[in-house]
């Protein structure tokens, strides 16, 4: 069986629902993820996917943050959040259970500033998230872990290292958290398969024209368990959303693989 799984962070799914569309046509993938969808339940547009054939799990709020994911088959399972009790936490995790394995799709915080109280916070999501999984899930077993996780790993993954070093997803703190947090058995696909390639998934609206430059950073990833990363046959990044009319800042990342 050929699966194809997808993470975009639309920045806003009523605002690039026409790109989304039309690039769920293109590429048909069984499964994407999406982050940051800044809308209430109440208010996705799930009839919009329905209508291509895909069925929506999500969590939202209103103006900011928000989850989904979208599906061609079933969800056998669908979890939202830690499930910790933590009072108004925010929505940034759904798992989904769907082809034989748990698919997790996080909007990891961004952080602000590293003086800002939201860098500790983020810190402190990815230690959870490795406690969550550690708790509730074993890396014997096929997972994936989409999403954007607001972390550039390595040098290759910034278009000026020595110029970010230091900087809001590009510290070495959250280096080492997301490490740690992918030291509980996951494989970034993306490096898996093309180990050298400097390849950016995130040009920032602020920096101008930073797209047409390429001044870019890698921080949307696809992230497997050893028994998934061993199926894995291609993962790559499309552009072609980033460079149509009032884009998203980011743009999908997906990955293929041959299952039993």
């Amino acid at each position: 069986m050929r699966l194809k799984v997808a993470t975009f962070n639309v920045n806003g799914v009523r605002a690039r629902l026409g790109i989304l569309l039309e690039w769920l046509r293109e590429q048909s993938p069984d499964l994407l993820c999406l982050q940051e969808t800044k809308v209430q339940d109440q208010d996705f547009p799930a009839g919009d996917f329905a209508a291509l054939g895909y069925q929506a799990a999500f969590w939202g709020q209103k103006s900011y943050n928000g989850v989904a994911v979208l599906g061609q088959g079933a969800f056998e399972e669908v979890r939202k959040g830690f499930g910790d009790g933590q009072p108004n936490e925010e929505a940034r995790l759904i798992a989904v259970r769907a082809y034989g394995m748990w698919v997790v799709n996080t909007y990891v915080p961004q952080g602000r500033d590293v003086a800002d109280p939201a860098f500790q916070a983020k810190l402190a999501f990815f230690a959870s998230l490795e406690s969550w999984l550690r708790a509730g899930f074993s890396p014997e077993r096929p997972l994936l872990w989409l999403g954007d996780l607001n972390v550039a790993p390595a040098a290759a993954d910034v278009f000026d290292s020595k110029r970010m070093e230091g900087q809001v997803c590009f510290h070495p703190a959250e280096r080492e958290a997301l490490a740690r947090t992918a030291a509980w058995g996951l494989t970034d696909l993306y490096r898996l398969r093309h180990p050298e390639t400097k390849q950016f998934t995130f040009w920032d609206y602020r920096l101008p024209k930073s797209f047409a430059r390429d001044l870019g950073w890698r921080i949307d990833h696809i992230l497997a368990s050893a028994p998934i990363a061993a199926a894995c046959v291609d993962a790559w990044v499309d552009v072609g959303p980033r460079g149509r009319k009032k884009p998203s800042d980011h743009t999908p990342v997906l990955a293929e693989f041959d299952l039993p």
